[in-house]
């Protein structure tokens, strides 16, 4: 009926008439493809198939009026999507920042809401938590409706102080003001803020880094570890995780959960890390060479039922959304590493948890002469770069451990 569309981004009035609503009928929604991305916005309208298809052409009163809100409404926002378009900076983070659940609402609750809801909706559930609860931080620092000119280089440094009060630590911080930085900067492309408003850079605000202590162990803790045991089921349970993580390149536990059966093929294991799955343009994927450990552990705590919708270690059952699966991994990694600190604590290793064992496949074959380019590619960084940059804080645990020795006279 009423369509626009410019550079690839098209805006369409639309029949939804994939569910029908209590009345009947079906809710008639503003439609935006950007990419093969596609979002719906909607008019507060429902007609039948019948009233539709009449629409354009009808002398009814009443359904003259409804024609005359959806035009309303669609012209709302091709006037929001159309300036965006021209500039080349539409995103649907910018469109909905302008939206904003009513144009003149500018506040910050508002942009992130707009942003989780996004996030929701392509199913991005980690993003998702990470903005929720940062979201929730932030109302507990300052309450709800903050405008965007209350967000300034002091307002910035009364929440860093706050989170240290409030025991956080710099790597906490740090993630934080990323999410806030990020909203800052869809505001300030949509036009919300001006560059004056923007309080981050060098100068103004600069986000702190922590470097929380990343621990990589040694072949023979290694070994230490995995062969540990105290008569619990729980306790051992937990313990061939951490080891098949370990061996499986060092997959993340989120990932590790959700690895079905139709993940092996011919004695491997393929996988692409949820991690990067939605940020990355080309898909990744890490193979991981089943060991004959990997192939115990799955023989002892696998899913009885080995068809390939089935998942390998059956903490979840298929019929989880996938806020629900977010949850269980979430349970299974505190559970996880409940364990692994009190295996820890009797074999006097501090630190252990489910990333260790990342950290440990990585360095492990790094001391052991692998080459580094067959480390990015099985760890599935993006580049060499990221690789090194990621083993170099591990290697300088080594140097400062060497240098040691040379002053070991007795």
């Amino acid at each position: 009926m009423l369509k626009y569309s410019k550079d690839g981004v098209s805006v369409v009035l639309t029949h939804d008439t994939r569910r029908k609503n209590k009345e009947g009928s079906y809710p008639v929604k503003v439609q935006i493809v950007q990419k093969g991305k596609q979002r719906y916005y909607s008019t507060g309208k429902s007609l039948s198939v019948e009233e539709w298809e009449t629409l354009a052409e009808t002398k009814n009163k009443s359904l003259s009026e409804i024609r005359q809100d959806l035009e309303n409404s669609f012209s709302f926002i091709r006037k929001i999507v159309e300036p965006l378009v021209n500039e080349h900076e539409f995103t649907f983070d910018a469109l909905n920042l302008r939206l904003g659940k009513g144009f003149g609402d500018n506040t910050l609750g508002t942009a992130f809401h707009a942003k989780i809801e996004s996030l929701l909706s392509e199913n991005r559930i980690g993003s998702y938590n990470y903005y929720n609860d940062t979201l929730k931080t932030i109302e507990d620092f300052a309450g709800k409706n903050i405008p965007f000119e209350y967000i300034t280089v002091a307002w910035l440094k009364k929440f860093e102080k706050h989170l240290l009060d409030t025991g956080r630590n710099y790597t906490t911080i740090g993630m934080r003001c990323r999410a806030i930085r990020s909203i800052m900067n869809d505001a300030l492309t949509s036009g919300i803020i001006k560059e004056k408003q923007y309080p981050f850079g060098r100068g103004k605000y600069e986000i702190p880094t922590g470097q929380g202590r990343k621990l990589a162990l040694t072949l023979q803790q290694i070994k230490t570890l995995v062969t540990y045991s105290d008569g619990s089921e729980a306790t051992e349970h937990y313990r061939d995780l951490w080891f098949f993580s370990y061996l499986c390149n060092g997959i993340n536990f989120a990932d590790l959960i959700t690895l079905k059966y139709a993940n092996i093929q011919n004695d491997e294991i393929y996988f692409i890390r949820a991690k990067t799955i939605n940020t990355s343009r080309v898909k990744k994927e890490i193979c991981a060479v089943i060991t004959p450990e990997m192939k115990a552990i799955m023989d002892k705590w696998g899913n009885a039922d080995k068809s390939p919708d089935s998942y390998i270690f059956g903490f979840l059952n298929g019929d989880e959304t996938p806020l629900q699966i977010t949850k269980r991994v979430r349970d299974v990694i505190s559970n996880c590493n409940r364990h692994l600190r009190k295996i820890g604590k009797a074999i006097g290793i501090a630190g252990l948890s489910t990333y260790t064992a990342r950290h440990s496949y990585a360095t492990v074959l790094k001391r052991s002469g692998a080459n580094i380019a067959y480390i990015s590619e099985s760890l599935g960084h993006k580049d060499l770069k990221t690789t090194e940059n990621y083993l170099a804080s591990f290697e300088k645990e080594e140097r400062v451990k060497n240098a040691s020795f040379l002053t070991q006279f007795e």
